[in-house]
């Protein structure tokens, strides 16, 4: 990942991801061996455009409307964060080459319905490039669709780069509202698949009945006891059986998917459902590690899943002679890792590179993925 002295190094990342719990955002320096974040700034969604963008997740009424005013809404969000990482580092939008911005993905349903499918991202890239003075590169997946692929996950390149090592296979869990999996194999081979629920499920159940977005630190699900029938309920899910090239997202793990398998257990205690889900999460990450990573010495976390002790427990409970660890011990901190990713992105793209491989998505071969709005 070392750097090309034709181009200004200094991107900016931005990412707004299944969990809907805002956008984070860092301004990096590419122009070392190793991408350094200079900057990071965290930027929360306001209750009413966070509810219109989970809203947008399922078939409504006045679509097309509503999804054009929630991409404007989100690159708003985009564009007070783009202007904090400059404030607080003094520097010039100039001086930036790009910012890459992922957008906001309210479908995805990669190879459905008519053999191509489709994802499909809110954003305004146009709109961001004129409110920040830099060029903006985006709509990152669907050319990975196009050709054939899952359009995700796309960071498996980056933790290669940043987290693998020479001698050893090492596994990168990234969870956010879906979790995915990067294995990272010491002859630089590279598998990346999405696991299944990360947050989202944990996220929902938490605001449903606590009134909190989320569960600060698996407090709640800890003081809870696994349900063990309702576990293997979760568990008989089919997707988590696929093998990879795979990828989901809210199309399927939504509140009404866990309202189903829930049925049979309407007088269940809520902290205890809460536990189960935290275990089923643990077990969906699991068990795809102990497949399909059976040799790797560490598990490094990141997203905001990586910031719940409780889950982080039950992952190292269930990998005894594996290291599960941070991806802070290793230099970037877990919400710094995907907006670094699709910085990073933003640069292969404008230096003709593919930012994938095809093995990871399935795509029929490597694609430059985003597409360049000019400031």
């Amino acid at each position: 990942m070392s750097g090309s002295a034709a181009l200004p190094q200094l991107f900016i990342g931005l990412m707004s991801g299944t969990s809907l719990d805002g956008v984070d955002g860092v301004l990096a320096d590419f122009s070392g061996p190793q991408p350094r974040v200079l900057a990071h700034h965290a930027m929360p969604f306001a209750s009413a455009l966070k509810q219109e963008l989970l809203a947008l997740n399922a078939a409504s009424d006045n679509e097309l409307h509503r999804a054009a005013l929630a991409a404007n809404g989100l690159v708003r969000v985009y564009a007070y964060t783009v202007h904090a990482l400059l404030a607080n580092t003094q520097t010039q939008p100039r001086d930036v080459r790009a910012i890459g911005a992922h957008g906001q993905t309210v479908r995805h349903q990669p190879g459905a319905f008519d053999g191509t499918g489709y994802t499909l991202q809110l954003n305004n890239p146009a709109l961001l490039a004129e409110l920040t003075g830099i060029d903006v590169v985006a709509d990152f997946r669907s050319r990975d669709v196009a050709a054939a692929g899952q359009g995700a996950p796309l960071v498996p390149v980056f933790h290669q780069g940043i987290f693998s090592q020479v001698d050893n296979t090492v596994g990168v869990l990234n969870i956010g509202g879906i979790a995915n999996l990067s294995v990272l194999h010491s002859n630089r081979d590279v598998l990346g698949f999405d696991c299944g629920p990360g947050n989202a499920l944990l996220d929902s159940w938490c605001q449903q009945h606590t009134g909190k977005a989320f569960d600060d630190n698996g407090t709640w699900g800890a003081s809870g006891a696994v349900i063990a029938p309702l576990l293997q309920a979760l568990l008989a899910e089919p997707y988590l059986e696929q093998m990879p090239p795979k990828s989901t997202g809210r199309d399927l793990f939504h509140p009404t998917w866990l309202t189903h398998r829930l049925s049979g257990f309407a007088n269940a205690d809520a902290a205890d459902v809460q536990a189960t889900l935290t275990e089923f999460t643990a077990r969906a990450c699991l068990n795809d590690v102990l497949r399909h990573a059976p040799d790797a010495k560490e598990l490094i976390t990141c997203g905001g899943g990586a910031l719940n002790g409780f889950l982080m427990s039950r992952l190292q409970a269930g990998l005894p002679h594996v290291r599960v660890l941070s991806s802070a011990d290793r230099g970037m901190p877990p919400l710094q890792v995907e907006a670094a990713a699709f910085a990073w992105l933003a640069r292969q793209t404008l230096l003709g590179l593919p930012g994938n491989l095809p093995k990871v998505t399935g795509a029929q071969g490597a694609r430059i993925l985003g597409g360049i709005f000019k400031a």
